[in-house]
């Protein structure tokens, strides 16, 4: 039986940040679910392409439609055996729904494997699970990591953070680095 994980997202959710680790995850066998709260199997969320083109912060540009293939409502999270947190916009305005933190401290809880990227530490922070935890993201969420307790360990765009059950990357650039960290943790072996 596959491994299922779950991917949580939202409306201007990064679009490489979103659809690589689906199509990867997918590709190696995993049963991955997107969700995105409000949302059912069949809706699409719009993407955002973020690029780094020389400005003081990163430039956002409309992406894709991503599809949703599981009602937010209907998440179990005993079904599952790990959770994957987009970036982009989303994570700003997600982490205010109930159901979301619950889902994130329900997987701490139990101890499974978390994957958060760029803006995605920012429900990490807002459901309180990063005391003592080393972790990454995109720099201008690093200070919520130290207010939320956890440790931000600023690292290039294209590596991870791996600590415990959790690994972190700053942004998409990080894809390849975060999802080796992340099934390696699910208990796959990685040959590099």
């Amino acid at each position: 039986m596959a491994k299922k994980i779950l991917e949580l997202c939202g409306d201007f959710t990064e679009d490489y940040e979103t659809m690589v680790p689906f199509q990867a995850l997918s590709m190696l066998g995993y049963e991955v679910d997107a969700v995105c709260p409000d949302k059912k199997a069949g809706d699409t969320v719009p993407t955002a392409v973020h690029d780094f083109l020389g400005e003081q912060t990163y430039t956002e540009l409309r992406g894709h439609n991503f599809g949703i293939n599981k009602d937010f409502d209907g998440v179990d999270t005993a079904d599952y055996d790990g959770l994957f947190i987009t970036g982009g916009r989303a994570p700003e305005y997600i982490r205010l729904n109930p159901r979301v933190i619950e889902i994130v401290r329900e997987f701490f809880r139990d101890g499974k494997p978390v994957a958060a990227i760029c803006h995605g530490p920012q429900i990490l922070t807002a459901a309180g699970v990063l005391e003592g935890k080393k972790a990454t993201c995109y720099p201008a969420v690093g200070p919520d990591i130290g207010l939320a307790g956890g440790e931000y360990i600023d690292v290039p765009a294209d590596q991870a953070v791996v600590d415990g059950n959790l690994v972190t990357a700053p942004a998409w650039p990080g894809n390849t680095a975060i999802l080796q960290g992340f099934i390696k943790l699910l208990g796959a072996e990685v040959k590099i």
